[in-house]
């Protein structure tokens, strides 16, 4: 149990890292849509540049991940712990991988880019697989 736990927590870990990369191009891209769509709407008026740049940053505010990404990166380390201990673990793995699905889903949810939507997703089944190992020991 402890070595395919211990190869689930390090895919978590993985992914995490890789939806941080994924991440930091979220404000890029919404401020580009952003402009796509205004300049489709009302031309090129004056103070446009300036007001796009407000709206961008206020959305990348929304969108912003890392809070996610850092507690994620704290459960995996709280897992290693965990899983490195020679005593019962198997509710606080199970409350754990709870914690992990909740970020994993607010990941999800403030995507804004199909890719880092599909690495939270991956994420999200490579959480379920440890539940359930998990459960399989409680």
């Amino acid at each position: 149990m402890l070595f395919r736990s211990s190869g689930l927590t390090e895919k978590i870990a993985q992914l995490t890292a890789q939806a941080g990369v994924l991440a930091e191009e979220q404000p890029a891209v919404l401020k580009a849509r952003f402009e796509r769509r205004m300049r489709e709407l009302i031309g090129d008026p004056a103070g446009l540049e300036e007001r796009i740049v407000q709206e961008a940053a206020a959305m990348a505010v929304k969108v912003d991940v890392r809070e996610e990404l850092d507690r994620l990166i704290g459960h995996v380390e709280s897992a290693r712990d965990l899983l490195a201990s020679d005593g019962p673990v198997g509710r606080r793995l199970d409350f754990l991988t709870q914690e992990f699905m909740r970020e994993a889903n607010t990941l999800c949810s403030k995507s804004a880019l199909a890719n880092l939507t599909a690495v939270g997703l991956e994420l999200k089944a490579v959480i379920e697989q440890l539940r359930e190992q998990v459960q399989n020991v409680e």
